[in-house]
């Protein structure tokens, strides 16, 4: 029976842009990074808060993910913050594009949007 999520895997398609964003400005820890020769493909694991938690791999040339308009499949990735305006202003200073704030009709808590580098959607949701 399920346990829990043991993990997201991520395709993206420029590895070093993802791989610096996912690290140096989300701020995930790198377990573990593979070079897999016979696929010309990367696998970097990635956590958080010492749990595994991303797979981000590249490929020589995947196709392009549809996200707009909302396409069938996997929506976006979430991450729960303390504080959804701070988390804001922080990505602001980053030069990331950050969708208003908005409140979630069911539950009154706060979210937030923003895209990849490969547009997939990251919600921050505030507990």
């Amino acid at each position: 029976m399920l346990k829990n999520i043991h993990h997201i895997a991520i395709i993206c398609s420029q590895y070093e842009v993802s791989k610096a964003f996912y690290t140096e400005v989300l701020g995930l820890e790198i377990l573990q990074e593979t070079f897999r020769a016979e696929r010309d493909s990367y696998k970097l694991d990635l956590g958080l808060n010492g749990q595994y938690m991303v797979e981000l791999f590249s490929f020589p040339t995947p196709p392009i993910r549809p996200s707009h308009p909302e396409a069938v499949g996997l929506r976006h990735l979430a991450f729960e913050v303390e504080d959804i305006e701070k988390m804001r202003d922080y990505l602001t200073s980053k030069n990331i594009e950050v969708e208003p704030i908005r409140t979630d009709e069911l539950t009154g808590k706060k979210f937030t949007f923003i895209s990849d580098p490969d547009l997939l959607p990251i919600e921050f949701y505030e507990e």
